[in-house]
């Protein structure tokens, strides 16, 4: 695959907050830098920011007072959309319903008025890529939701953009088709290495396609951390919750132990007293031994085909959810004992 972008635009958004003119505070002042090449993902609920950061590199908003953005070392701040060369696709495609696949790759190459021998190369270079080459006389409305965000993607990337921006796009597909498009964006995106910026509500396609996570909440960057960071070291209880599934038990801490109503277990720490600690289900599994381990009863089970879910109750004051390979039947009411790994507990 050949690939236009040798020069790797970096992203640096100094200070960027947004108020509307409702007085509506959309994004805090918000400091990131982008590295060049990198996939970084905006990640959140409804209403949290991440669009209105997307539109602020876009070009689509201007950031209030004193933001300021650069590609590279040159601001963009005030320069309109058109001439900042980013690449845009979004959640409902935005492709010219009178035009053809090919006619719809090719716009954008048309209007930077490039010679009609490059033009044609680099659409067939397009449906090559995105394996479309059999849809190039298709109209759009003859396209399925997959094929038309394939030709979104195409249509963005023909023009060599400095910088790569996906709002929401696979949103608008069915579960399985959003599996396999997510599997092909991750490869087309590290065969390019362009800088990209990804906004989704969806956990999977996060962890799945960024290098870094930016977790927003209520117009904020909660956290900003790789997949990893982000899953097994989260800085806040928002974060935690929002990521996965998050155990939570109450108890008290005191001379390397950690004590509740259901057991204890050894955990060295500086605090004592009161405290509140996480852990993922993945973190916990079944023991015959209740010396270090939790007690508790079982509320329900899923047998899951490759593991199985258990909720647990008793261990705390409120219900814990463990998955295990083990190919365990279990029903209501069954006594059941867990150990949790002290090096995956998390304390907030």
């Amino acid at each position: 695959m050949s690939s236009p972008h040798q020069q790797k635009t970096s992203i640096r958004l100094e200070a960027c907050g947004k108020t509307f003119g409702d007085g509506t505070l959309a994004l805090e002042p918000m400091t990131l830098d982008i590295k060049g090449g990198e996939t970084i993902v905006f990640l959140g609920p409804s209403g949290c920011g991440k669009t209105t950061t997307l539109r602020i590199i876009a070009g689509l908003e201007s950031p209030d007072a004193g933001g300021r953005i650069f590609f590279d070392d040159q601001e963009v701040t005030n320069l309109p959309i058109e001439l900042r060369n980013v690449g845009m696709v979004f959640q409902s495609y935005a492709l010219f319903p009178n035009m053809s696949v090919e006619q719809n790759i090719a716009y954008g190459l048309k209007i930077r008025k490039l010679p009609r021998e490059e033009i044609n190369s680099r659409v067939e270079e397009m449906l090559d890529m995105m394996h479309i080459e059999e849809l190039r006389h298709r109209t759009v409305d003859q396209l399925s939701g997959g094929q038309r965000q394939r030709v979104a993607l195409a249509r963005a990337i023909a023009v060599c953009p400095k910088v790569l921006l996906l709002d929401e796009p696979l949103t608008a597909l069915d579960a399985l088709l959003r599996e396999r498009l997510r599997i092909d964006i991750d490869r087309l995106l590290r065969g390019l290495g362009i800088t990209t910026v990804y906004v989704t509500h969806d956990q999977a396609e996060a962890m799945s396609l960024g290098d870094r996570i930016v977790v927003m909440d209520k117009g904020r960057a909660a956290q900003v951390g790789t997949p990893r960071e982000i899953y097994f070291h989260p800085k806040e209880t928002f974060v935690a919750d929002f990521i996965g599934t998050m155990n939570r038990i109450s108890g008290v801490a005191a001379d390397g132990q950690f004590t509740t109503t259901g057991g204890s277990m050894s955990w060295q720490s500086d605090q004592n007293g009161s405290v509140d600690l996480m852990f993922r289900p993945e973190n916990a599994e079944l023991t015959d031994n209740q010396s270090n381990a939790f007690t508790g009863t079982v509320a329900t089970s899923f047998f899951l085909g490759d593991r199985t879910r258990i909720i647990i109750e008793g261990i705390g004051d409120e219900k814990i959810t463990i998955e295990t390979g083990n190919r365990v039947e279990l029903v209501q009411g069954d006594e059941i004992s867990i150990a949790i790994d002290p090096e995956s507990l998390v304390s907030l």
